[in-house]
């Protein structure tokens, strides 16, 4: 954090912060830069897969801190997902959008396997949001989910957080920019720099596109639409 103020000439080489007033003030600017970034899945840079039970006949789920599936909320669920029976076989998923999911009929439809998975990342008043399966889940089954999650945020200025290389360079310039209004006209130098670092881990992060058909139900024909 001090290297970014010294590219702002806020502070010199070998400063420290002046009192906990000044520190909490950049700190939170920093874990703000850090927030906006989650919200950019390219700057997320892997996957998180985990496992919860189903329970029979129930096709929705919270899920967030404290919520019936209990992890960090979801920025995104992400293909591949599926269904592990007890048998240890493996169903796909399909992850649709809102429209696909909502033109499904009859959504409390028991079934022995779910085939799609509706994540509505509504934000609650719990900071939790919800998945929905159809068709409804039969007992024994166990749903796996890619997710990718919010970057680390740092709890104190001195604080330690392990990212992958590129990120220091990138949070430290693109930080200079976010504190700069107000007080400086940063050097178009450093802004470069912020743009280009931010654009090199895009590009390690990025995946080839998958083309896929979103499923709109039972009636479906893929000429003629629901």
């Amino acid at each position: 954090m001090l290297n970014s103020l010294v590219m702002t000439g806020e502070k010199s080489i070998g400063d420290t912060f002046a009192d906990t007033t000044e520190s909490g003030y950049y700190l939170s600017r920093l874990n703000s830069l850090m927030d906006s970034w989650s919200n950019e899945a390219m700057m997320i840079y892997s996957l998180s897969q985990t496992s919860f039970a189903l329970t029979n006949s129930v096709g929705e789920y919270s899920i967030g801190s404290g919520a019936t599936f209990n992890m960090t909320r979801p920025t995104e669920i992400v293909s591949p997902c599926f269904i592990r029976d007890s048998s240890n076989y493996d169903s796909p998923l399909q992850i649709v959008n809102a429209e696909a999911y909502g033109r499904i009929v009859l959504k409390s439809t028991d079934g022995t396997y779910p085939q799609v998975l509706y994540y509505d990342s509504g934000y609650s008043a719990t900071s939790t949001a919800t998945i929905r399966l159809w068709p409804e889940p039969q007992s024994s089954l166990t749903l796996f989910i890619n997710t990718l999650q919010p970057l680390q945020t740092f709890s104190t200025v001195s604080v330690s957080v392990q990212l992958p290389p590129g990120y220091q360079r990138a949070i430290e310039t693109n930080f200079a920019i976010e504190v700069a209004p107000g007080f400086v006209t940063l050097d178009k130098e450093i802004i470069k720099i912020a743009k280009d670092s931010k654009a090199a881990i895009k590009g390690t992060n990025a995946t080839a596109p998958v083309l896929r058909l979103d499923y709109v139900g039972p009636r479906s024909n893929i000429l003629t639409g629901p």
